[in-house]
């Protein structure tokens, strides 16, 4: 499933970003080389990130 469109960003993609380290989609967003633009992303990005377990340390 496309998440950004303005990224063509797929879930899968921000999920592994979430995976390697990336706990806000700031920073998944910048490790996958993009910036938001229009937002309207954000409260899925947040659904995806938030239900991904944390990685250990």
């Amino acid at each position: 499933m496309i998440i950004c469109h303005c990224n063509a960003l797929k879930e899968g993609e921000v999920r592994e970003a979430v995976r390697s380290g990336a706990r806000s989609p700031a920073k998944a967003y910048r490790k996958l080389g993009c910036k938001f633009q229009c937002g309207q992303c954000l409260p899925l990005a947040k659904r995806i990130i938030s239900s991904e377990p944390a990685i250990a340390c």
